[in-house]
């Protein structure tokens, strides 16, 4: 890790708290505007507000020294960072499908990975003010009702101030979250195989990376993913899942899955309660 003031996980958590929470101010800016669209090379939407929230992480990220993949960043050779140690893995705005249908169901992603295992996350959701974060040393934590506009990242304070995840949740059928935007054949036949196991089974859809704060929180069990994601659509999330008592697993090894690959797509994945 850089020799600089953020060699703690406290601070590093800190930094990245406060770069989603600045990151969402120009989010919400443009989310009450009307805005325009384009098309990447991909065929995935993007506006300005990816744009702008990309530009506001950088700039609190470079501080770190620690360097940054970012979904709107440039494309970074495996080559130039196959030997880091450290890197932060950033979805500047999860959800943008969402963003675009303004159901709020978007977020802003930040993960701190170490050797492939994502170490910290930080997911703050802009609209619905609510905050996901996790680290080895705190674990898992949800902060509702926390304004953007916060100067002063106090973790502590947040701890204080929030719920530890997951919280214990009242009885309820076994509940499988999926995707709103993204639910193929290939993830509806495993459902639908889980229902007929558990015929009481219930299903809740879900944007952009509140599957995955779903699973952590305790409030669903079973999130399946059988279609294309990137590392920055997960590692975040992963985070608070595996500090949170959870898994995000490759569905074919079983094994967690790793970040910081050659290959940035992640293959089809489960993630769960143990």
């Amino acid at each position: 890790m850089p020799d600089n003031k953020y060699l703690s996980n406290e601070g590093l958590l800190s930094l990245a708290i406060q770069a989603a929470m600045d990151a969402a101010i120009p989010i919400l800016e443009i989310y009450r505007q009307e805005f325009t669209v384009e098309m990447k090379a991909d065929n995935s939407p993007l506006t300005l507000a990816d744009k702008a929230s990309h530009h506001t992480i950088m700039e609190r990220l470079a501080s770190s020294g620690i360097p940054v993949l970012s979904e709107e960043g440039r494309a970074m050779p495996y080559e130039e960072r196959k030997d880091w140690e450290y890197l932060w893995i950033v979805d500047p705005l999860d959800g943008t499908k969402e963003f675009i249908k303004k159901n709020d169901e978007f977020t802003v992603n930040i993960a701190l990975v170490r050797n492939g295992k994502p170490e910290l996350g930080v997911i703050y959701v802009p609209v619905l003010k609510e905050l996901y974060f996790a680290a080895p040393e705190f674990g898992s934590w949800k902060v509702i009702s926390i304004q953007a506009e916060i100067k002063t990242i106090d973790i502590h304070a947040l701890i204080q101030s929030g719920k530890r995840l997951p919280v214990a949740q009242s009885a309820r059928p076994f509940t499988i979250v999926a995707s709103r935007s993204h639910l193929n054949q290939e993830t509806q036949s495993y459902i639908d195989e889980i229902l007929q196991k558990f015929p009481d089974a219930v299903m809740i859809s879900r944007g952009s990376s509140l599957k995955l704060c779903q699973i952590a929180e305790g409030a669903a069990d079973i999130y399946p993913r059988f279609a294309p994601t990137m590392e920055w659509d997960t590692a975040a999330g992963q985070a608070i899942i595996t500090h949170s008592g959870g898994f995000v697993n490759n569905m074919e090894s079983g094994e967690e899955m790793t970040y910081n690959k050659e290959n940035l797509l992640n293959p089809w994945f489960i993630a769960g309660r143990k």
